[in-house]
């Protein structure tokens, strides 16, 4: 059973390579790192991009959606959860400081979904608050693009020396 595991993921993995379907890659790679998930796809970018150059603004671009498109799954999952927890408790969460927080600044808190091991729990949480999900989804947008803009053009024009592959 393992073995057929492994040999199934790797060829996912070889039909995923990065010469062949770069951009495809990336795009895999970016959702499922929005996730709760601990994976970076910021390698994955860098590494098409130092590739072959001329794709630097398409992987930002795939990277940018996959990784919304991410993020709201994990809203939309927040949401269940939320919506699980009122049936089974038949009451409201209690409200930490957090979460009123969140609330607060409503939608535009998802600018920060870009950040590393917050970021990803902060969707999560938009959805469990009922924050609006098209709005959600816009600022996640905007914040994970800035992310992947600034990572791909310093790793790779400010810093060239230090990535090689």
């Amino acid at each position: 059973m393992e073995a057929g595991i492994a040999s199934w993921v790797n060829s996912l993995l070889a039909a995923l390579a990065v010469p062949k379907l770069g951009l495809s890659a990336v795009f895999v790679i970016a959702v499922v790192s929005a996730t709760l998930l601990p994976l970076g796809s910021e390698f994955a970018v860098i590494g098409l991009v130092k590739l072959d150059e001329g794709l630097f603004w398409p992987a930002v671009l795939v990277a940018t959606a996959g990784n919304t498109l991410g993020g709201a799954i994990t809203w939309w999952m927040g949401l269940g959860a939320e919506k699980a927890y009122e049936h089974l408790a038949h009451r409201r969460p209690h409200e930490a400081r957090a979460l009123q927080w969140l609330q607060r600044f409503g939608a535009k808190a998802c600018l920060l979904s870009w950040l590393p091991v917050v970021g990803d729990p902060l969707c999560a949480v938009a959805g469990w608050l009922k924050l609006p999900f098209w709005p959600c989804v816009l600022y996640m947008a905007i914040g994970k693009f800035g992310r992947y803009l600034t990572m791909t053009a310093a790793l790779l024009w400010w810093f060239p020396g230090q990535i090689t592959l």
